[in-house]
């Protein structure tokens, strides 16, 4: 019984925490907006009333569908293309000798600048937006698997050569449950970077979705439903980290077995 309570009173105790700290960033907030004036930073409760008028209308619901076809799609690529190539180049070291300056170039290289390429290649439409997440998100996948890849341990990996293992099986064995922990920061840094570049693609690109509504208001000044789209923004960041600490504590079950 003491080990089942120790847990949920440290997860009451968190949570109690992070309803203090919300408190405190409200209040934090309504004094800003009664500091800085109302026309900037609108108060919690104008916000609220912006809120309500907002989801009472489809527009916004259109704009969250977009602006996730756009994310997940663009996600899909990158895991697609980051993933097999990062365990490639950390399975076989002759390739990952290759490309690790191109990958660390790649990595330095801001995203934003390829977009105005992007752009003359596909446009501005569905497929733009899709290229600008990918290829946001694609470089820490990779990167962060393939380092997963390398850095296995060594003596379980001549320990395994030793006993007769193909290098399959160590590969499967071995190497890829070692990198599961990179693999998922990959895949958390990706899921944040890709959703940073749906905002960005719909600024850059068609005016849709939730970077179209951002884009609208702030150019009109509305400050209160900008606010209501820059945490709805946030409130999505936070439910896909969640789901993917959920992911991770899986592949942790499934290092274990």
């Amino acid at each position: 019984m003491r080990r089942t309570a120790a847990p949920l009173r440290e997860s009451a105790t968190i949570w109690l925490f992070r309803a203090v700290l919300v408190v405190l960033l409200i209040l934090a907030w309504w004094g800003a907006a009664l500091l800085v004036g109302r026309n900037l930073v609108p108060t919690p409760l104008a916000t609220w009333q912006a809120a309500t008028t907002l989801f009472a209308q489809p527009a916004i619901y259109q704009a969250t569908a977009n602006s996730l076809g756009v994310y997940l799609g663009g996600m899909l690529i990158a895991i697609a293309i980051g993933l097999p190539a990062g365990l490639v180049a950390g399975g076989v070291p002759l390739v990952g000798k290759v490309l690790d300056p191109f990958f660390n170039a790649l990595m330095a290289t801001p995203r934003v600048a390829f977009i105005p390429l992007i752009i003359v290649l596909l446009g501005l439409g569905y497929e733009a937006k899709i290229a600008v997440v990918a290829l946001g998100a694609v470089m820490p996948i990779l990167v962060n698997t393939y380092a997963g890849v390398r850095n296995g341990d060594p003596e379980l990996v001549e320990m395994a050569h030793s006993a007769g293992a193909t290098k399959l099986q160590v590969f499967t064995k071995i190497l890829l449950p070692g990198a599961a922990p990179f693999i998922v920061v990959g895949l958390r840094l990706g899921a944040t970077i890709g959703l940073i570049n749906t905002v960005v693609a719909e600024l850059y690109t068609a005016v849709q979705g939730l970077g179209g509504l951002l884009a609208t208001y702030g150019n009109t000044f509305r400050m209160a439903p900008y606010f209501v789209v820059v945490l709805i923004l946030a409130l999505l960041g936070v439910l896909i980290t969640e789901a993917l600490r959920l992911l991770e504590r899986r592949l942790e079950r499934w290092r274990q077995h």
